[in-house]
């Protein structure tokens, strides 16, 4: 599942009934059909200008042969590292997702919800995980950062390309806390918007160093017009154990 990021997250905000992980899933579930259609028209401003090259460059500077793509979405990014010969698997809890994935190719793609991942399903060898504004909850977030942990070997990469805590809104919010959701900048097919789990960011060194990594590098996407953040990405390795 992929967030719209946060130079698109400017318009009214659309309360969802419940702000927590259950909300956010079902809201992906149903939303899949105008999601598909709005990242492979190249609808959403924010990602075709930046954060969609944002996250390959700091993919191809690292250099992986095996990528875990976790939140996969309808698997753009997959499509995209297969043309300079980089593996991907990727799963995504959203079975319509994961359909329009596997019928575009680039990869392997299964349906998974992170509390599967997150118990210790099986997964291919890889050395990079990459969470591409995959991470909106809480629980299911921690427990994705920690079951990623323990998945990747020593000189292994945890990327995560996430709404800037400062600028993810118009209007500041308290850090540590539940957010309604927002499609603004997308079109009227759109339905119930899916909340997010805000986090500053101290909050998000901490949770990354409460699950055993340590951050190596940070990068701020800019709008090229507007000179502001579009997203943060984290460059995690793994703690020494």
């Amino acid at each position: 599942m992929h967030a719209i990021g946060s130079a698109d997250s400017q318009g009214v905000m659309t309360m969802t009934d419940d702000l927590n992980d259950e909300a956010i899933v079902s809201a992906w579930q149903e939303n899949a059909a105008p999601w598909i259609h709005a990242v492979r028209s190249g609808a959403i401003a924010s990602r075709k200008l930046v954060t969609n090259d944002a996250i390959v460059s700091a993919i191809r500077r690292l250099q992986p042969t095996s990528v875990l793509d976790i939140g996969c979405g309808e698997g753009w990014l997959a499509r995209e590292l297969a043309s300079f010969d980089v593996r991907v698997h990727g799963f995504d809890v959203v079975p319509e997702l994961v359909a329009a994935a596997q019928a575009a190719g680039g990869g392997r793609f299964e349906v998974m919800s992170y509390e599967t991942f997150a118990a210790g399903a099986s997964m291919p060898a890889i050395d990079l995980a990459i969470c591409n504004f995959s991470l909106l909850g809480d629980a299911a977030t921690r427990g994705v950062i920690r079951r990623t942990a323990a998945l990747l070997p020593a000189h292994g990469t945890l990327l995560i390309q996430t709404l800037h805590p400062l600028f993810a809104s118009a209007e500041p919010i308290r850090a540590e806390s539940w957010q309604p959701g927002s499609w603004a900048g997308c079109d009227s097919a759109f339905g119930r918007a899916a909340p997010w789990y805000s986090r500053s960011l101290e909050g998000w060194l901490a949770l990354l160093a409460d699950e055993g990594f340590q951050l190596r590098a940070m990068h701020e996407p800019m709008h090229p017009q507007t000179g502001v953040p579009c997203s943060v990405i984290f460059e995690a390795g793994l703690l020494l154990r």
